[in-house]
């Protein structure tokens, strides 16, 4: 399996344009790339998912033991050419002291050659002791090169190839031009998501023309090719798909995208028909056993979701009325009473007795620990032995305010913020609602659980309601 992992010094070093660029321009050479992403991460995968026309796979050593991560990474691997992982944060960064999860760990998991991006704004000789630094930390590396980004023009770039072929053996496989066009715009969550940017195709296809100029692809091509091999692995074993399936109405429009590809996989093969639905322009509910409102910008699509009040009268009647739901984050917000964003307050679901705020700053961000309370809808393990936690994560610059202060909540925070600071994951009648994001993985097979829980409830002549509350 040929392969490389793309990383960085630190964040921000332009590592998902590089990247992005890098994996289109493999493409364009009709070789099937396959594309990963360390740590939880919905937006970088949506730009690289573009960028070679097949779905990103997230790496998480938070929620993936490092058998399962083989096993993804080979699995998802089988009919590429070359895979492409890009790093988070810098190689050596993560919350282990030792750096058990950092992205220099899953290099050597992966026997994966290293090319580092250096953003070089500012920078001359001090590239040298960096780049022999990075060498010297970790001997078990292969940093096989280094791409030099941002450069202040031609003179800049002389200067640093020059001092790197002096100091060092690192050969440079690129020099990118500092270009604001190359520039994926930020926001408060990250990158814009290229399922929302009308342009996003028209940015891409522009990062790869640069790309194609400045960084040496035949090279990087080579270098993927020189992995040595990785010893077999088991693969995931996958639920056989059921007969009687249940259709499962999932939000997917510019308000609400954030869903990793292995969960939705994980849905069908639990029994799931998904269906998609456009919160912004569908009028009616389609016919449909359970409803998923994944994460995603529900604030900046907040006049159209106002605007919509069929369907979102259609929403709260079916889970008052018992329809197994479950949501994350910016789904928590669209079905709770209101949201405040920029001064204004919009109109929302209603169902969650509870008033959405937007902040300036992160109110939750970073993984969490869950703990299941006896009040779990569909819970992860028995109560009676439940010693274990829920690895998961959060990224909201939203709270919940206002709320009746007898809700139920299926989780208790022992890291992270969630709702109150101490709870996570409302209940109300059939519904789950957090600001947690669960991963389907081996630790917390959640989609399979919410399944069986959505059979169960079809299957009874009345519903299982839990407190009613409004």
């Amino acid at each position: 399996m040929s392969r490389l992992l793309i990383s960085a010094a630190h964040k921000s070093s332009g590592k998902t344009t590089i990247t992005a660029g890098i994996c289109a321009a493999i493409s364009q050479r009709q070789l099937e790339v396959q594309a990963f992403k360390k740590g939880p991460d919905y937006i970088d995968p949506m730009w690289l998912g573009m960028a070679t026309n097949r779905n990103c796979h997230n790496l998480d050593f938070h929620n993936m033991h490092s058998t399962e991560i083989q096993s993804v990474f080979q699995q998802n691997s089988l009919n590429a050419d070359i895979s492409i992982i890009e790093g988070n944060k810098g190689l050596f960064d993560g919350v282990d002291l030792e750096g058990g999860n950092s992205n220099a760990e899953l290099a050597k998991q992966l026997r994966a050659p290293v090319v580092l991006v250096i953003d070089c704004k500012g920078m001359t000789r001090g590239i040298a002791p960096l780049l022999l630094g990075y060498q010297a930390f970790d001997e078990n590396i292969e940093i096989a090169g280094v791409i030099l980004n941002k450069l202040g023009g031609a003179r800049h770039e002389r200067k640093l190839r020059e001092i790197v072929a002096h100091y060092t053996d690192f050969p440079v496989l690129g020099a990118v031009q500092y270009d604001a066009e190359m520039e994926i715009s930020e926001r408060h969550l990250g990158l814009i998501p290229s399922n929302e940017s009308i342009i996003a195709e028209k940015k891409l296809a522009y990062i790869t023309k640069q790309i194609n100029k400045q960084v040496n692809i035949d090279k990087l091509i080579a270098i993927g090719q020189q992995a040595v091999k990785l010893p077999s692995t088991q693969f995931l074993h996958q639920p056989i798909h059921k007969k009687n399936r249940v259709r499962i109405g999932i939000a997917f429009d510019k308000a609400f995208g954030f869903y990793y590809p292995g969960d939705l996989q994980a849905l069908e093969s639990a029994g799931a028909e998904l269906v998609h639905i456009d919160t912004l322009n569908d009028k009616i509910l389609p016919d449909i056993d359970g409803l998923f409102i994944g994460g995603g910008f529900p604030e900046t699509q907040a006049e159209s979701l106002q605007a919509n009040k069929s369907l979102k009268t259609q929403i709260k009647h079916a889970i008052e009325n018992g329809l197994p739901s479950y949501a994350e984050c910016g789904g928590l917000m669209y079905l709770s009473r209101s949201l405040l964003w920029h001064g204004k307050h919009y109109e929302m679901v209603g169902v969650i007795p509870g008033d959405t705020i937007m902040h300036d700053k992160p109110q939750g961000r970073g993984y969490m620990k869950l703990k299941e309370t006896s009040n779990a809808l569909w819970p992860a393990m028995s109560h009676s032995q439940n010693k274990s936690l829920l690895n998961v994560h959060e990224f909201h610059y939203s709270s919940l305010e206002n709320l009746d202060p007898s809700l139920e909540y299926a989780y208790e925070v022992k890291r992270g913020h969630g709702i109150t600071g101490q709870h996570d994951g409302i209940i109300i009648h059939n519904l789950l609602a957090n600001y947690a994001h669960m991963r389907h993985v081996e630790q917390n097979r959640w989609a399979s659980r919410f399944i069986n829980f959505v059979n169960q409830c079809k299957k009874k002549d009345r519903l299982l309601p839990k407190k009613a509350l409004g």
